[in-house]
């Protein structure tokens, strides 16, 4: 019996020691994939970024001419 205990105990104490370890791990790996996934370097677009950011366009003023009479 004294024997399953310190089985245990010493899966206990590892499981302890490497947690962080692997959580960190996983959590490195996850910052890989994103970085791996992100875009890089300028867009091949700026207007649609500066764009996307502002919103849409607005219509441009139209402007009525008229003529005076006799011109």
């Amino acid at each position: 019996m004294n024997t399953i205990f310190d089985y245990l105990t010493v899966l206990a104490i590892a499981t302890l020691l490497a947690g962080p370890a692997l959580y960190g791990a996983l959590g490195d790996h996850r910052t890989d994939r994103q970085l791996r996934t992100a875009p890089r370097g300028r867009p091949r677009h700026p207007r649609t970024v500066r764009d996307a950011r502002r919103g849409p366009r607005p219509a441009a003023p139209r402007i009525a001419v008229r003529r005076a009479p006799g011109r």
